[in-house]
């Protein structure tokens, strides 16, 4: 028989006459020290340092209400009580974030795009063409190629993105 107690992140558990302390811990990251080639790999870095810190937040609630959204999408009966209840839902997401977006560089919405990828495993282009309608998605595509970015480009943090990674691993661990 098992007798548990339960603390804050610890746990005593007693089994048979022995009493064990259980403890959980967050996550730790060990990378290697970065050493940088030059100063332009380092501002790099640094730079991928504040977007993410920025843009992290905005990617998480993002996904929520995307998640929201999909929820109530689903419940709705047909196509055009789906479309009147997103373009409410749409100017209030408008209002939610477009002071915030208005005030970010380029790079750090590029950075949200990589973001969001990552946490809902689908591109900015799937993501545009699923709420929004294909034709939208292949105009924001154009833009986006205007000025040499792809909505269509995958997140992998095993190779292009392993910077982008660390630093995420990184900033949730509170070590950034």
């Amino acid at each position: 028989m098992a007798a548990e107690n339960h603390m804050d992140s610890c746990m005593l558990r007693i089994e048979n006459g022995d009493t064990m302390y259980l403890a959980w811990l967050h996550e730790v990251w060990v990378y290697p020290p970065l050493k940088f080639k030059n100063k332009k790999q380092e501002r790099f870095y640094w730079r991928t340092v504040r977007d993410v810190k920025k843009c992290l937040p905005y990617a998480k609630m993002i996904t929520a209400d995307m998640a929201y959204a999909d929820a109530e999408l689903a419940k709705l009966p047909d196509q055009k009580a789906r479309k009147k209840w997103w373009r409410s839902f749409e100017r209030q997401l408008f209002r939610k974030y477009e002071k915030d977006f208005r005030g970010m560089y380029a790079s750090q919405g590029r950075m949200l795009m990589i973001l969001l990828d990552r946490e809902t495993d689908r591109t900015s282009y799937d993501l545009i063409k699923q709420y929004k309608g294909k034709a939208a998605a292949n105009w924001w595509q154009f833009i986006a190629k205007l000025f040499k970015n792809d909505l269509k480009e995958e997140y992998d943090a095993t190779d292009k993105d392993r910077i982008v990674e660390r630093v995420i691993n990184l900033v949730e661990a509170g070590e950034l």
